[in-house]
């Protein structure tokens, strides 16, 4: 009988993992809840406007430099202690939505709003201090045998609970009232977060990494940002896409709830459609990209992202109409996602030093972050608007011209993009990051690593490829 999770009888390699893998499943319970549609459509209802959704949204994506400065904490605490804390930490800012959905009246109070940011803030920090030791922890764990089998039953796992997640959260908005339905939400997602944390505590930690200077981080940073290399190309054509893709998902939620004023079981629908075609694409493109190379797959990126701009115009003029278009839309835009990140993961590698991957790995994760982070916030000052009665909205014209804008800056982008060198007979190792395949919008966070993961292969004195103690 096929099990869910490895067992000493089913799988029993993969089975000293076994808790790594539980971690996978609790937590993709939580983030799709903490940082995804729901607080969006939470924030709306509580009356935030457009500059507030964008800001909340924007950040996981802009604390991402906290994860350069918590890997200084490795050599010293270690990878489970750092990572325990940073999951401890951010389970309780959790709390904070839960009483807010417990306390907020029908229409939510202007400090209510903010306590909602802020709780974000924080468990985006936490969570940030953590992921500066997950990724490195696990490889290291892992033998190396048995990492392509851990990793991509993570991202089934992580998969299953993920759209498990939003399929539970449409339904909970279609049957009962909002609050209702949030309060429940926000506490599937605050018993995510513990299990999860107690999932990690069952891990073995594994030796303690050597000193990392910062000093030396800092002071070369911006040479390899700036200094003329394909590097440098390559990473402000990244920036640029992610400034384009990153305000779509928040904005498209905010939009069907204030504008058309769509229930919030119907945009969690569109957001399955969305993670469907995460999925989809994650699946279907990493076994074809080693053939083709990373560069047809960018283009099919920016291809998809010309057909949600466009499609969104056309809806936004009423030229089309109807559940089935924004299906469609929500599809594209998470296959347009995945695209541009399983190619990122292949092609970055060819652009940088190999003695230092992960300085250069680590510099392209934080700055495209950070400046796709910054994004929602420009869009949201501009969207900004107040309905006839008063609450915020959205400004439809604004919001028309924001798919104009990506439709424009994709066409340069494509042209840009299509001139990138690339020998698909090339062969380099493709970049790890777990089940981040599953969070295109969020994964290059999770290149954030200043650890150089290929000298974690195993402990000290202990034998390649065998299983800790």
């Amino acid at each position: 009988m096929a099990t869910l999770f490895p067992t000493a009888k089913s799988d029993p390699e993969l089975y000293p993992f076994r808790s790594g893998l539980v971690f996978e499943f609790f937590n993709a319970l939580t983030w799709q809840i903490a940082i995804g549609t729901p607080m969006v459509l939470f924030a709306e209802r509580l009356g935030a406007s457009s500059f507030q959704v964008g800001l909340a949204y924007s950040f996981a994506f802009l604390l991402t430099p906290v994860q350069v400065l918590a890997t200084a904490l490795l050599p010293r605490y270690g990878f489970k202690q750092v990572s325990m804390r940073g999951w401890a930490a951010r389970s309780l800012f959790l709390a904070l939505p839960l009483a807010l959905a417990l306390l907020a009246p029908e229409i939510g109070r202007p400090w209510m709003v903010n306590v909602l940011i802020w709780s974000v803030f924080f468990f985006s920090l936490c969570r940030s201090v953590g992921a500066a030791a997950m990724m490195s922890w696990f490889y290291g764990l892992v033998p190396s045998h048995l990492r392509g089998r851990y990793f991509a039953s993570a991202q089934m796992l992580s998969g299953l609970a993920g759209a498990g997640t939003l399929v539970t959260c449409a339904l909970l908005f279609a049957f009962m009232p909002i609050y209702t339905a949030l309060l429940i939400q926000y506490a599937i997602s605050f018993s995510g977060s513990v299990l999860s944390y107690f999932a990690l505590n069952r891990l073995p930690d594994i030796a303690k990494p050597p000193a990392i200077s910062l000093r030396t981080v800092l002071r070369d940073t911006p040479r390899h940002m700036f200094a003329p290399s394909r590097f440098r190309h390559y990473l402000w054509l990244s920036a640029w896409f992610a400034v384009i893709a990153t305000p779509i998902p928040p904005f498209s939620a905010y939009f069907l709830k204030v504008g058309p004023q769509l229930t919030p079981g119907r945009i969690m629908l569109f957001e399955v459609l969305r993670y469907l075609g995460v999925i989809a694409g994650a699946w279907l493109i990493r076994r074809r990209i080693d053939h083709s190379g990373a560069k047809p797959f960018f283009l099919l990126a920016l291809v998809l992202y010309a057909g949600v701009g466009g499609l969104w115009w056309l809806y936004l003029h009423s030229l089309l109409g109807g559940g089935a278009v924004l299906f469609g839309i929500y599809f594209l835009v998470g296959l347009g996602a995945v695209c541009w990140n399983v190619a990122n993961l292949n092609y970055l590698p060819k652009v940088v030093p190999v003695g230092e991957r992960a300085l250069f790995v680590s510099i392209h994760g934080a700055v495209t972050a950070c400046i796709g982070g910054c994004s929602p916030i420009w869009w949201g000052l501009f969207l900004k608007s107040t309905g006839t009665n008063g609450a915020p909205g959205i400004n439809a014209t604004v919001f028309q011209w924001f798919f104009v804008s990506v439709l424009v800056n994709v066409s340069i982008l494509a042209l840009l993009v299509a001139r990138l060198h690339e020998d698909p007979k090339t062969r380099v190792e493709p970049l790890v990051i777990g089940n981040a395949l599953l969070r295109p919008f969020r994964a290059a966070s999770y290149l954030v690593n200043l650890i150089d993961l290929q000298s974690l292969g195993r402990e000290p004195g202990r034998p390649p490829n065998s299983p800790p103690g």
